[in-house]
């Protein structure tokens, strides 16, 4: 029987039971593509791909993984679809959800990817939004555990913009119990209600991104001018200078502390060349779990819990 239907538009649309589950289950996928042992629990089942901004790691591990599980995908770029020409996003929900078994969406507004979910009979993936990115914060905690274990307790620090990266932190913080230190520029904190928290116990912020960093088991960041803010680059780069991640920052982290970048990254702005390769850095192995993690997260909402 196939399972409820369940989007994953928000990190804090699953429950912790959920994640625990999704990663055991990246586990056992991972293990069995690095053996080269086929495993296609998804033959005959289709993703669309409905793409509004440019992706590289998003559109591969996506694409690669529903093969990978034995079904196919499409990918839909919204300039070559009648989305791009004004079809009401509901209206294109209603058709594409009839011919597909599973949406991901990459876009602007959480909004579209809200409205689109109200009118879908299939599962609808978060790829991308202005407010939040869950696919990524899952393939980073599960690099955290797969790496040092359970994340539970652990402190992550954010240096640099609340975007929707840090937005993600702090739900996943809630959700799985660790908490987040946050540093940002002024005027560009965290703004509570467009993080969609529910409660703020499992973050603290910090003027200073030293002081933020200071303990940490995790330290992170993204670039200064994401997707749509072009337009405020330069004014950014002088707003950012202070908030680069360089070795001061990973020295007084804790002694086994990483470092995660979701890519692309710009080295000499929001992160000194010498962090992100060097030997607390994990973003490759957090890049490939995007993979890992996708597929997990295909299966669950596609086929339910199995136990293989």
């Amino acid at each position: 029987m196939a399972p409820a239907l369940k989007h994953f538009l928000q990190f804090k649309d699953f429950s912790r039971d959920e994640l625990e589950y999704l990663f055991a289950r990246t586990r056992v996928i991972k293990e069995r593509f690095k053996r080269y042992q086929p495993y296609h629990p998804l033959a005959d089942r289709t993703l669309a791909m409905i793409f509004e901004k440019s992706s590289t790691r998003t559109r591969l591990s996506f694409e690669a993984g529903m093969h990978q599980l034995g079904g196919s995908a499409i990918y839909l770029n919204t300039r070559d679809t009648q989305l791009g020409r004004g079809e009401p996003v509901e209206d294109a929900a209603e058709v594409i959800s009839r011919m597909v078994d599973v949406v991901m969406i990459r876009t602007f507004e959480q909004d579209i990817i809200e409205r689109f979910a109200a009118h879908s009979r299939v599962p609808v993936i978060n790829g991308l939004t202005n407010e939040y990115h869950p696919c990524q914060i899952l393939a980073d905690i599960y690099t955290y555990i797969e790496q040092r274990g359970p994340i539970q307790g652990k402190t992550v620090a954010w240096i640099g913009d609340s975007n929707n990266m840090c937005n993600t932190w702090l739900q996943a913080a809630e959700v799985l119990d660790f908490n987040v230190h946050v540093s940002t520029p002024p005027g560009y904190e965290v703004e509570p209600e467009r993080a969609g928290l529910f409660g703020t116990d499992h973050y603290e912020a910090f003027g200073d991104p030293m002081d933020a960093c200071r303990g940490a088991d995790l330290v992170t960041t993204d670039v200064w001018t994401s997707m749509g803010f072009e337009a405020e680059n330069a004014e950014r780069m002088k707003a950012f200078a202070d908030w680069r991640v360089d070795g001061d920052m990973m020295r007084v982290a804790a002694d086994a502390a990483l470092f995660m970048h979701c890519l692309p990254a710009h080295r000499g702005e929001e992160v000194e060349a010498d962090v992100i390769d060097g030997p607390q850095s994990v973003v490759w192995n957090e890049a490939e779990n995007r993979l890992h993690t996708q597929k997990a997260m295909l299966e669950y909402l596609l086929r339910g819990r199995v136990e293989d």
